[in-house]
């Protein structure tokens, strides 16, 4: 696990992994491979203050989530790839 910490209403995403193969068995080139959009949800900020009022994150670490395609920032720690993003870039959770 990251050493990293969030702040606010942010998250820290690890994307799944690009598909290696389409459902015919047609094995996709790295060239070809489209970004992620899902990943799981491996660190939460604390949420957000709006008019002084404190609004907790709506999801959590382990969640399953999906996302805009290009949202985000990406990173590389410890050999991992990552995405930080706002919670409202969040499109939904995958249950």
């Amino acid at each position: 696990m990251p050493a990293i910490k969030p702040l606010s209403d942010r998250v820290l995403v690890q994307p799944d992994s690009a598909e290696e193969k389409t459902s015919s068995g047609i094995i996709i080139p790295d060239t070809a491979k489209e970004k992620p959009q899902r990943g799981t949800i491996v660190a939460v900020g604390e949420g957000r203050y709006e008019n002084g009022i404190k609004i907790d994150m709506i999801v959590k670490k382990g969640d399953k989530v999906l996302y805009g395609k290009y949202s985000g920032t990406e990173l590389t720690l410890e050999g991992q790839d990552y995405l930080i993003m706002r919670e409202s870039d969040i499109l939904g959770v995958v249950s």
